[in-house]
């Protein structure tokens, strides 16, 4: 597709969001309100489950098992590491998992119902950000109340954000058209996540990994990515900026494959499900 067909693609999509905003802020609003419908704590589990497993990380792993990072003796250093690997890990996984069902989670809603079909990888991403936000928050007031905030480098966060919503939401737009035709591919995918996870460093350090094993790091993306998270709220540094190119050309052309093959067989997903 030429880059100005492209643009005038992505210009009609956007138009066509913005036309459905309250079809989309809807959706996140319902989906949210759907978690915690017959719960008698209601939303405030939001809350209790993510803090349940900050004081898990910090008191279980920091305090009892003595866990350390190498190179770090703050008493909160491994644990900071795992939160931060752990949490935007979460984004990521959740992101792609709902990306991958998002078309026959939705099936019913696609035949009875027109709207731009560009709005369901939106409210994926939206949802995901939700809940990411909530259980971030209660990170970043513990970091607050121990002292270990990282100054005016957690704003580097941001960048880093948007560039895993980026890698996230483009191979979940693949994987999810991909699993209405084969549905294969989304129990294949959920296995390669599982591997994926400990393939990164979110649980260790890469300092650990033998030499020839570390260089293999090279090859996941999502592996400096992390990193970045870490560096910033473990050591209070940027990231290395030039080791995120490679995610960022990744991520760009998994978000034009996966329009691509979205707009290709919009229609014919329609009649498959």
């Amino acid at each position: 597709m030429p880059f100005s067909s492209l643009l005038l693609s992505s210009g009609d999509m956007l138009r066509g969001v913005w036309r459905y905003r309250g079809f989309v802020l809807g959706s996140v609003r319902r989906d949210f309100q759907a978690r915690y419908v017959n719960a008698a704590l209601g939303a405030l589990w939001s809350l209790l489950s993510p803090l349940a497993m900050i004081l898990v990380y910090t008191v279980i792993f920091a305090q009892v098992m003595k866990s350390k990072l190498p190179g770090a003796d703050a008493p909160f250093a491994y644990s900071i590491y795992l939160c931060a690997g752990v949490l935007t890990w979460g984004l990521f996984a959740e992101i792609t998992a709902r990306a991958q069902g998002m078309f026959l989670d939705q099936a019913n809603l696609l035949k009875k119902i027109s709207f731009p079909r560009i709005c369901l990888p939106l409210i994926v991403v939206l949802n995901a950000l939700v809940n990411f936000g909530i259980i971030f928050g209660l990170f970043v007031l513990f970091l607050l109340a121990s002292g270990n905030f990282p100054g005016l480098v957690f704003f580097a966060i941001v960048p880093l954000l948007i560039l895993e919503v980026l890698f996230a939401i483009g191979l979940g737009m693949i994987v999810g058209v991909l699993n209405v035709f084969f549905r294969d591919v989304g129990q294949f995918f959920s296995i390669v996540m599982q591997f994926w996870f400990w393939l990164t460093p979110i649980v260790y350090a890469p300092s650990i990994l033998p030499e020839p094993v570390r260089g293999l790091l090279v090859f996941n993306p999502m592996a400096p990515l992390i990193a970045g998270f870490q560096d910033i709220f473990v050591a209070g540094r940027a990231p290395a900026w030039d080791g995120l190119l490679a995610p960022l050309v990744l991520a760009l052309l998994l978000c034009a494959a996966g329009l691509r093959l979205f707009r290709a067989r919009s229609g014919e997903m329609v009649d498959e499900l």
